[in-house]
């Protein structure tokens, strides 16, 4: 395997041909989650645009957790921190996911699950990419593992109060028109 090819000007970890056939399947659902996440995040909850968005969110989440699987196996000593992330974030969107599918009651479940995969997808992201972005470039290496959850998991948080808030005021709504 020859290392350090740069297609597209962006350093990768190899010229094999499966390798980059699996990595560009990998960056290809990684984009489309990032999209996809962010546009559910965004639209209004319960609908059928969020309920559709949501679902290609899952499938991209699984994509880029079996591609990156598979680029571990191709080069496992340098590639298998990136499968645990993705591993963690295909176990939360999964629990958030089926939560939702289940129609148990509460949101929190569904939030937290999604929102950490979310979180767990930027860390893999910047864990392997910051040192090459513009700005990211000057921070420490921790910080590509600790600025995802110190900006998501409040995001998350907030997200989750809000839920419960909407409950109760349409639970007080509905009690009070009693």
């Amino acid at each position: 395997m020859v290392y350090a090819a740069r297609p597209l000007g962006t350093e990768v970890g190899s010229t094999a041909p499966l390798f980059l056939a699996v990595l560009g399947v990998h960056v290809f659902a990684a984009v489309l989650a990032v999209g996809t996440g962010a546009a559910a995040a965004f639209a209004h909850k319960g609908t059928p645009c969020h309920v559709r968005i949501g679902r290609w969110y899952y499938r991209a989440v699984r994509t880029v957790c079996v591609t990156a699987v598979l680029l571990t196996a191709l080069r496992p000593r340098q590639d298998y921190y990136l499968t645990i992330i993705g591993l963690i974030a295909f176990a939360a969107a999964t629990v958030g996911y089926q939560h939702r599918r289940r129609c148990r009651p509460g949101d929190t479940p569904h939030i937290a699950g999604m929102g950490l995969s979310y979180i767990a997808m930027l860390t893999a992201f910047y864990v392997d990419n910051g040192r090459h972005l513009p700005v990211w470039d000057r921070l420490p290496a921790f910080a590509f593992w600790l600025l995802p959850s110190v900006i998501g998991i409040p995001i998350t948080a907030r997200a989750i109060h809000h839920a419960k808030s909407d409950i109760r005021m349409a639970t007080t709504r509905r009690d009070g028109a009693q």
